[in-house]
């Protein structure tokens, strides 16, 4: 299937924050619907499959998109719908066509502050070990974990209590099937889940619909009748339904479902576009119906709190989230399945170095006496004459990892020079380049310490954090995966 967690990522991430405005900047005028507001999005949730962890500072999220023509009590979807969705018919679902894969996975980490995000879709060909999966099958692609345990936890069900409802069926076995899942990408990834959001066919079709659709583009004109796409080269507005086979479509395309998962990433990041453009967020009347389908479609955790999750996110936008393949070793053939060739070791390496990136340290031969950017102390005189600017330049090296030196003016300067002591010779490069300058040595700047006397036209340099934050350099850049994916202010072209 298609976007998963768009519902959560990208429209619901967005919506639960203006959620909250709308609701505080109405409470003196309209009481009723912030009131309606904030307990629709208390609704959303439901789950128990996982005990969630905190709703604000750093988190890790997994996004699901199930493959299922089935609604979430069981009931196969009405005609007209699987007709729009070309999923099949009533007599195919019956005899298991569609089942309950996950199409879609992926794993977002939301640093503390939630300004900056990076996110891993994992092909649904994987082969992997399962793990919290109910029944004898502990191994197949990463997308059957949830499936498999489902079947087997409503066989077992069904043998306890044969007169058990359907609705409960369905709910329970669901249930197995998002802890399965959840623990299976635990375990390929090596990070710990804190948040899910889930979403089913139908449920992506009714949020494409609120929304009108999305825009995206082309690299290459494409058709696929097994699900639907019939697409031109380049960028074009798609309806719900086209929507939907956008991001199912792997039929036809050159690297196959890997660059599926590249169309379910530049959705998310459509959608994040769409809604600044539209204005849906300051639209009462579409954020209603936005929350609605949300609620009777979105599946979450139950432990995780919207409205305290959304005020860390308001700075969260396609600039600042981007989106990789996990890479893949190569293809085989396993039980008769196409499936890919996966190095868990790796895989975790680069989630790991992506999501918890180490403090940045300048390197050098041993003995040279390079130090990191925590060991440098940074002092800065103003001699360009624009009043406080030494302080400011010092605050932003601060913020950047550098200790804080002398802060105070000097004698008229026309440029800015910048000179280092013993041992701080790398971290003077660095901050050299940041105002556009050589560094030099000077025996007259004490060990450790970097100098800066601002000249005239100085200005705040665009300090790099010493922190590294989460980059595509994480992840390969070549192979079928691909590089990263991220939108930035306009809408990224894929296959």
């Amino acid at each position: 299937m298609g976007w998963t967690g768009t519902g959560r990522s990208g429209t619901g991430v967005k919506a639960w924050y203006s959620v909250s405005c709308v609701a505080a900047a109405l409470v003196l005028v309209i009481s009723g619907f912030s009131y309606y507001l904030v307990r629709v999005v208390g609704s959303i949730g439901g789950s128990h499959a996982i005990t969630g962890g905190p709703s604000v500072g750093a988190q890790n999220i997994l996004l699901m998109g199930l493959e299922s023509r089935r609604d979430w009590n069981g009931n196969i979807l009405p005609d007209n719908i699987l007709k729009a969705l070309h999923a099949g018919s009533r007599q195919g679902v019956q005899n298991g066509v569609g089942g309950n894969a996950t199409n879609t996975l992926i794993l977002i980490h939301i640093p503390a502050g939630g300004k900056k995000a990076v996110g891993f879709s994992i092909p649904r060909d994987d082969w992997v070990d399962f793990a919290g999966t109910v029944g004898p099958q502990q191994q197949g692609k990463i997308d059957q974990a949830y499936g498999v345990s489902m079947y087997y936890q409503q066989q077992n069900l069904q043998q306890q209590n044969p007169q058990i409802s359907q609705d409960r069926l369905a709910f329970q076995g669901n249930e197995a099937g998002r802890a399965a899942a959840v623990a299976t990408v635990e375990k390929l990834t090596g990070v710990h889940i804190d948040h899910f959001a889930e979403v089913n066919l139908d449920g992506f079709y009714e949020l494409a619909n609120v929304l009108g659709g999305v825009q995206v583009c082309l690299n290459q004109a494409t058709y696929d009748a097994n699900s639907g796409a019939n697409f031109r080269a380049g960028y074009q507005h798609l309806g719900a339904s086209q929507a939907l086979a956008f991001v199912r479509q792997r039929e036809g395309l050159p690297n196959g479902d890997l660059d599926r998962t590249h169309r379910q990433q530049a959705f998310i990041d459509s959608v994040i576009l769409e809604l600044r453009k539209q204005g849906v967020l300051g639209d009462l009347t579409k954020l209603q119906a936005l929350l609605s389908v949300g609620k009777q479609y979105v599946i979450t955790d139950a432990d995780w709190n919207l409205l305290d999750f959304a005020a860390q996110m308001r700075d969260l936008t396609g600039r600042n989230m981007t989106f990789s393949t996990l890479p893949i070793q190569g293809y085989t053939m396993i039980n008769g399945q196409d499936s890919n060739v996966v190095e868990p070791a790796r895989i975790q390496q680069i989630v790991h170095d992506a999501f918890y990136p180490k403090p940045a340290v300048a390197s050098g031969r041993p003995g040279t006496g390079v130090a990191s950017a925590a060991t440098t102390t940074v002092d800065v005189l103003n001699g360009g004459g624009t009043p406080g600017l030494a302080a400011r330049v010092s605050a932003a090296l601060t913020k950047a990892g550098y200790r804080t030196g002398r802060v105070g003016n000097t004698s008229h300067r026309g440029t800015t020079a910048v000179r280092y002591g013993a041992g701080a010779s790398a971290n003077g490069a660095r901050i050299a380049r940041l105002l556009g300058v050589t560094a030099a040595a000077a025996a007259s700047v004490p060990a450790g310490h970097v100098e800066i006397l601002l000249g005239a036209g100085a200005t705040i340099p665009g300090a790099a954090p010493a922190t590294s934050p989460p980059s595509p350099s994480a992840t390969p850049t070549t192979g079928p995966e691909g590089g990263a994916v991220g939108a930035g202010n306009s809408v990224p072209c894929v296959n």
